[in-house]
């Protein structure tokens, strides 16, 4: 369960961003996050993630206060629990395709040989079969993204958090993208966290939330 408690954050600029915001997402639901650009969408999902700490509350995953762990011990929360989708991909320029996917298998002390086998089957789910030895240089925007969501999935995180995940696609591939996001995250149980502007992608969560100024609510 994630528990948003009195979250406030402020930009470096000092203006307020949050404000004393409060949510529970129970374990296992899929959620999207709308709202207008600016009101503070991606700060929040960074919160989450613990690669930021809120000016005052608490947020709490599974019971523990993210904010509160040391370096460390976040870094080893994200590693095997967590998965990420980043809007700008984060996929590493000097490894192939199946070794950017593999990368948090073989982080968490997967063997080689099934890590590479899990990673080029979620290529080939993603549309990208034959792929596997590539590099990211010779991928489309889309191709990218693609890859930054089956990197984000092949370790079965138990919360997934996706800014923008079909930000970069066509709508056919969003769509294929989308059931398959949907479909692993229900299949492992997993809790997700979208931010989003597409009401397309909206439409898979179990649950859409509008950030306002006034806080986080139900659209």
């Amino acid at each position: 369960m994630l528990k948003l408690r009195d979250v406030s954050k402020s930009y470096a600029s000092g203006r307020q961003v949050l404000t004393r915001l409060n949510y529970t997402i129970p374990d296992g639901e899929y959620v999207a996050i709308m709202g207008d650009s600016g009101v503070g969408k991606s700060t929040l999902l960074n919160l989450i993630a613990g690669l930021d700490r809120p000016d005052s509350g608490e947020i709490l995953i599974g019971g523990v206060d993210i904010g509160a762990l040391q370096d460390d011990e976040a870094t080893e929360l994200r590693r095997q629990r967590f998965g990420f989708v980043f809007q700008a991909f984060h996929v590493l320029p000097h490894l192939t395709l199946a070794q950017n996917v593999a990368l948090p298998l073989l982080l968490n002390g997967a063997g080689h040989g099934p890590a590479m086998q899990r990673a080029q089957a979620m290529l080939g789910a993603l549309g990208l079969q034959g792929r596997d030895q590539d590099f990211p240089r010779q991928l489309s925007g889309g191709e990218m993204q693609r890859v930054a969501i089956a990197r984000a999935l092949v370790h079965k995180p138990m919360l997934l958090l996706a800014d923008e995940p079909t930000g970069n696609l066509d709508p056919d591939t969003a769509h294929v993208v989308l059931s398959m996001l949907r479909d692993e995250i229900k299949s492992n149980g997993a809790t997700a966290i979208i931010v989003t502007h597409s009401p397309a992608a909206a439409d898979t969560a179990d649950r859409v939330l509008m950030l306002t100024r006034e806080g986080l609510h139900p659209a």
